[in-house]
C-alpha cells in the first residue's frame, strides 16, 4: 500500500522504530499486517529492501527438484496438522498472504488489504487474473468460501476456527451472519465482533491455504481432486512413499515464469541416516530440514547449508483431563524438575536459545521477558510429596526420530534424577500425529508463528482444535482477547506479560528451547532458503550445470 493509505498504527510503528524502541523485524511484522509494503515499511525507517539474495548466473529453465520429505495426507487444507502435508499442497494451491523471511508479509491471493482504525473490519482485495488449474477464474466466491469454512467449529480438527473467533457467532459456532460479505468479484468485506490485528498473520499459516469452492460438493480429498492456483500440478501422491508436481502449462500461473519443470519428494521416513544416505549417494538435491545431529556431517559434503533463527519450539505438555496432571503441584513439580538450558544442550547440540516456559519469544513483537523457572529437584519432589503422586509413573510419550525424542529423553532423565518415576513411550510419526491432543503428557514440536498471540490463542485458548493441553482459564482468555485488540505494541506487552505468566505459573508445559533451522542442498540447486516456518517455496528455485 501507499504511504497515504497506510493505517495510522503504521506511523506510530515507525517512530518506536527509528527511537530505537521497536525491534527493526518487529516493526517489520508490525506494519505490513497493517498492509504496508515490504518497500514501504522499509522506507519509513530510512533503510533500502535488501536485495534477495541471488546465487551466480542466469536462472535456469527445466530439471526435476528431489527432495527427502516425508510425505503425509493432504485430506483438507483446514485440518493440516504438520508442515509436510502443507509443503506439497503449497505447490499447487496457495495462501491469501505468505510470510516472508524477512518477517513482513507478501499478498498473494490477495491483492492487498485495508484495516479499520478500529481493527473491527478488514477489506480484503482479490488478485484478478488468478485462473484455477480447471480453467475456472479465482473471485471474491473463492475467498469468501474459504473463510467461511475456516469459522466451522463444529467441524473436527479445523484449527482454522481458532484463528477467526472474532467472525465466529457462538451460539451456532459458524461464520456470523453478515461478518463476510462478497462485495464485487474482486472484494471481500470482513466484519469482526471485536478488534483482532491477528486476522491477516492467520492467512500465512499452511492450514489456510486455499481450496477452489467446489472442493466441499466434490466431496473428494485435496489428493483426490487437485485444483489449484499454484505454479504446480499434483501428479503423483503415495503416503509414507512419494509425491510429485509437475510445472502448469506456460502462463497459465499468475506469478509468471517457473523455472523448475516439478518436484520430486521422496519419505525416508524418520531416521535421519536414511536421507544422510540419500545425499552421500545423490540420490536427493534437497533436504526438507536437518536435523541439528547432522548439520556437521552433511557440511562435510561439501553442501550449501541454508539456516535461520526461528520461533520453531518443543514443549513437553502435561493435559489437565488427565490425572494426576489436573493438578497445578504436579504440573509445577514436572517444570521444577527440568533445566531448560540442560535439554537444548544435550536435546538440539545447542542450536538455539532458551525458552521461559510459556510459548512466546525475544523473536516474538509483543514478547515481555519473564525469570525464567529455575531447576529445583528438592522443591520438585516436595510438591509431588505433597499432591500425594511420589508413587505414580509418568508415562513420557514422543515421536521416534529427531530432536524431539533426544529432548523427551533429556526431560524424562532429569525427572527420573529429581525422584520421579518416569516410563518413555515412543510412536512412529506416522501413529504418533492420530492422537497427538489427547496424550497425557508428551511432547510436541510447533511451528514458528508471527505473534506470540497467534500461538496463544492456537495452543492455549480454551476450546481451540489445537489447544493439546486442555488447558482452559477465563482470566487468560479475557487478556488474549483484549490483546489481540490493541495495535500499539508497547501496550499490548503489558497484557502480554499477563498472559506468559498465567501460562508459565499453570505448569502446564515445559518449553526448553527455540530452535534454529538448516536445510542443506546441492551446490546447483539456486534460489532457495529456509523458511522460518519450514515452508518450502519452489517458485524461483532453479538447476544449474553440475560443475
Amino acid at each position: 500500500m501507499k504511504s497515504k493509505d497506510l493505517h495510522p498504527a503504521v506511523a506510530g510503528y515507525a517512530r518506536a522504530a527509528r527511537d530505537g524502541k521497536l525491534d527493526r523485524r518487529e516493526f517489520l511484522a508490525l506494519a505490513s499486517i497493517f498492509g504496508a509494503s515490504a518497500a514501504a515499511a522499509y522506507g519509513m525507517i530510512g533503510m533500502p529492501r535488501p536485495a534477495a539474495a541471488e546465487d551466480a548466473g542466469t536462472p535456469k529453465k527445466g530439471g526435476v527438484l528431489k527432495v527427502s520429505m516425508q510425505v503425509m495426507a493432504v485430506d483438507d487444507p483446514r485440518k493440516f496438522s504438520v508442515s509436510q502435508m502443507g509443503n506439497v499442497a503449497m505447490q499447487f494451491i496457495e495462501p491469501l498472504v505468505r510470510w516472508n523471511p524477512d518477517f513482513t508479509f507478501k499478498p498473494m491471493l490477495l491483492e492487498g488489504w485495508e484495516i479499520s482504525e478500529d481493527a473491527k473490519q478488514y477489506v480484503l482485495k482479490v488478485r484478478p487474473g488468478v485462473k484455477w488449474s480447471n480453467g475456472d477464474a479465482f473471485t471474491a466466491e473463492d475467498v469468501a468460501f474459504n473463510i467461511t469454512r475456516w469459522c466451522d467449529k463444529d467441524a473436527a480438527g479445523n484449527s482454522m476456527a481458532g484463528r477467526m473467533g472474532a467472525l465466529i457467532d457462538p451460539d451456532t459456532k459458524k461464520a456470523a451472519k453478515e461478518a463476510i460479505v462478497i462485495k464485487d468479484d474482486h472484494t471481500v468485506v470482513l466484519t469482526l465482533s471485536r478488534p483482532d490485528i491477528t486476522i491477516v498473520p492467520a492467512m500465512t499459516d499452511y492450514p489456510a491455504l486455499i481450496v477452489h469452492r467446489g472442493f466441499d460438493a466434490a466431496g473428494k480429498t485435496l489428493a483426490e481432486q487437485p485444483v489449484g492456483t499454484g505454479p504446480f500440478e499434483l501428479t503423483a501422491f503415495d503416503v509414507g512413499v512419494k509425491a510429485s508436481v509437475r510445472r502448469r502449462p506456460e502462463g497459465s500461473w499468475w506469478g509468471g515464469e517457473v523455472f523448475l519443470d516439478g518436484i520430486d519428494w521422496t519419505d525416508y521416513g524418520t531416521d535421519s541416516n536414511a536421507t544422510v544416505n540419500a545425499f552421500e549417494s545423490g540420490e536427493i538435491d534437497l533436504n526438507g530440514q536437518t536435523q541439528t545431529a547432522d548439520v556437521g556431517i552433511l557440511d562435510g559434503f561439501g553442501l550449501k547449508k541454508s539456516e535461520i533463527v526461528t520461533a520453531t519450539t518443543i514443549v513437553a505438555r502435561s493435559n489437565v483431563a488427565n490425572k494426576p496432571y489436573d493438578d497445578k503441584r504436579v504440573r509445577n513439580a514436572i517444570q521444577l524438575a527440568v533445566d531448560n538450558e540442560v535439554v537444548l544442550k544435550l536435546g538440539a547440540d545447542g542450536m538455539g536459545t532458551v525458552a521461559e516456559n510459556h510459548h512466546v519469544g525475544p523473536m516474538h513483537p509483543d514478547y515481555a521477558e519473564l525469570p525464567p523457572i529455575r531447576r529445583d529437584p528438592e522443591k520438585a519432589k516436595a510438591l509431588l510429596a505433597e499432591a500425594g503422586q511420589s508413587d505414580f509413573e509418568f508415562e513420557l510419550i514422543s515421536v521416534d526420530a529427531d530432536y524431539r525424542k533426544e529432548s523427551s529423553d533429556v526431560i524424562a532423565q532429569q525427572m527420573r534424577d529429581a525422584g520421579f518415576k518416569v516410563k518413555r513411550t515412543i510412536y512412529p510419526e506416522s501413529t504418533f500425529w492420530n492422537d497427538w491432543t489427547k496424550y497425557p503428557f508428551a511432547t510436541t514440536n510447533w511451528n514458528a508463528r508471527p505473534l506470540g498471540i497467534q500461538t496463544l490463542a492456537l495452543a492455549y485458548q480454551t476450546g481451540s482444535a489445537w489447544n493439546e493441553s486442555a488447558f482452559s482459564d477465563a482470566e487468560f482468555d479475557a487478556k488474549l482477547r483484549e490483546a489481540n485488540a490493541i495495535a500499539d505494541a508497547d501496550k499490548r506487552r503489558v497484557l502480554m506479560k499477563d498472559l506468559e505468566r498465567i501460562l508459565q505459573d499453570s505448569g502446564v508445559i515445559v518449553q526448553p528451547f527455540w530452535r534454529k533451522l538448516f536445510c542443506h542442498m546441492k551446490p546447483t540447486v539456486m534460489g532457495y532458503q529456509m523458511h522460518q516456518a519450514y515452508e518450502q517455496h519452489f517458485e524461483n528455485t532453479w538447476l544449474a550445470e553440475q560443475a
